[in-house]
């Protein structure tokens, strides 16, 4: 009796991440046809209507879904963003998109590192050589790091939610550099959102490489080198020694 009691606790820790891989992979062929911009199209006199007599409720359940979403690394991210803004307005719906964004990524950090992170932090912590090295200026430079992964627009939302629960990173740091590293993006996308309804009317569909417009990308681009700027002093001192 004592054997297997030692050994299922372990095996448990795996079926967080594991659930979220399964419900991923048949979320990305079942819903990828219902999380979309057409369907917003569809529904939305709908959810204006809805709106309006339950605001609160609307937004509840835009939290949830937006979370799960995130969560299980559902298709249709972008796709929510831009209804926050149509169906909340910029400030609200950006405040509704963070704020869902925010605990879908740290629900899925939170069962990586459970299970495989853990295991993964521990062999890092216990091996030698350049993975030891790496891990020692990752964590030295902690959040910078997680702010460039979140500020870098070529990183997925989902890599930079693994990640850094691969490498035993802090949860505070994750949680206090997601919340505003996604601010920016969160606020591009949300603003699309405000004028979609004038898009549907001319039968188009949102523009989302309005993101690598210059106007947009260059100010992310500054905010990378800043959030870089505190591991090329601390490098270029380590160099010089001072």
């Amino acid at each position: 009796m004592s054997g297997p009691s030692r050994t299922r606790p372990g095996w448990l820790r795996h079926v967080p991440l594991a659930l979220i891989v399964i419900v991923a992979l048949i979320g990305t062929f079942a819903l990828r046809d219902y999380l979309s911009f057409e369907t917003l199209a569809e529904n939305r006199e709908r959810l204006l209507a809805f709106r309006n007599d339950n605001f609160a409720g609307l937004a509840a359940i835009f939290v949830a879904v937006y979370v799960a979403i995130v969560a299980f690394s559902l298709p249709g991210a972008a796709v929510a963003s831009v209804t926050g803004g149509f169906l909340f307005g910029l400030w609200a719906g950006t405040v509704f998109n963070v704020l869902a964004a925010t605990i879908g990524a740290v629900a899925i950090f939170l069962a990586a590192r459970t299970g495989l992170g853990s295991a993964l932090a521990r062999r890092i912590e216990a091996s030698e050589g350049t993975v030891k090295r790496l891990s020692k200026g990752l964590h030295e430079n902690e959040i910078s790091v997680l702010f460039l992964l979140r500020l870098v627009p070529v990183v997925p939302f989902f890599v930079a939610n693994l990640v850094p629960a691969f490498v035993g990173v802090s949860l505070r740091n994750f949680v206090l550099t997601t919340a505003l590293g996604i601010v920016p993006g969160a606020f591009v996308y949300t603003s699309v959102g405000v004028g979609v309804g004038e898009v549907f009317d001319r039968g188009e569909t949102p523009d989302l490489s309005l993101l690598w417009e210059p106007q947009v990308i260059l100010p992310l681009l500054g905010l990378a080198a800043l959030a870089a700027l505190p591991m090329v002093i601390k490098a270029v001192r380590g160099k010089s020694g001072v």
